[in-house]
């Protein structure tokens, strides 16, 4: 789902990351791990072609598609509705004006979603064609409703939360909701950076424990940016450890987590407390 080689982004002539390989199969989770500053969420944005100002090289396939040589139309395409970008602060990016169910159906409308099949089709009868027309539309709405629904109890949230403003939802019921709505687009890749960075022990857990059932339930390829090495043990197949840039060990997340071979990464194990 995920192809990277030799990977590398430069800020005005400096490097600031450099990914010599990095691969995320079907139903996977890697994790990226690493202090403040070390690129993993500069890493992460160059995968969708997120970070404009930079300079990009190497190699880049997210669902097939060459990112570095895509045009952007070709990438809205692949955006959203088949890679989804979960932020560290999903609130911040939710219009405060706005209900979630709006918000909501406003993305899946961008994307068609729940389009009726046939909508717009002519009819020979002018009438029946308004009426084949208004069902259509009907069924459209209807559909798209469903959608929403079953997505956002595929997170553990009930339905009701689409009635609500940002404001009065937490910050463990964000994170899910931007979870929800990659699963109503039908995104195969999900790119989570810092999910539950504020959250406490017990809201963790219920994220953590949504995208280990939507990998199991529905092969979905995951890549997590994360500091939390706790976190990263309960979910993550393989793990990349970044330092200022670099990718200094890599391996399955059981073999790093427990005999880390580089000292930086037995410096954040050390520092755990």
């Amino acid at each position: 789902m995920i192809e990277v080689r030799d990977l590398q982004v430069r800020y005005g002539g400096r490097l600031v990351a450099d990914v010599p390989r990095l691969d995320v199969a079907e139903g996977e989770c890697v994790a990226i791990v690493g202090e403040s500053g070390s690129g993993k969420s500069t890493t992460l944005l160059s995968l969708l072609g997120l970070a404009p100002d930079a300079e990009i090289s190497g190699h880049i396939r997210v669902c097939g598609v060459d990112v570095l040589t895509a045009s952007p139309r070709r990438l809205r395409e692949i955006r959203g509705a088949r890679v989804a970008l979960v932020m560290q602060s999903p609130q911040t990016a939710l219009s405060p004006a706005t209900r979630l169910g709006v918000l909501m159906r406003r993305a899946l409308k961008l994307h068609g979603v729940g389009a009726a099949p046939g909508n717009g089709a002519r009819s020979g009868n002018g009438s029946s064609a308004e009426s084949d027309a208004s069902g259509a539309v009907g069924r459209g709405k209807g559909r798209l409703e469903e959608v929403m629904a079953e997505a956002v109890e595929a997170v553990m949230l009930d339905r009701e939360i689409l009635r609500r403003y940002p404001h009065e939802i937490s910050g463990g019921q964000a994170q899910r909701f931007a979870i929800a709505l990659a699963i109503a687009l039908g995104a195969e890749v999900i790119l989570a950076d810092e999910p539950t960075s504020a959250l406490d022990v017990t809201v963790q857990a219920e994220v953590v424990g949504v995208l280990r059932r939507l990998r199991a339930e529905r092969g979905l390829a995951l890549l997590l940016v994360s500091h939390d090495l706790a976190l990263v043990s309960t979910i993550a197949d393989r793990v990349l450890v970044m330092k200022d840039g670099a990718v200094v060990e890599s391996g399955p997340a059981a073999q790093v987590l427990a005999d880390p071979q580089h000292p930086y990464t037995r410096e954040l194990l050390e520092a755990l407390p």
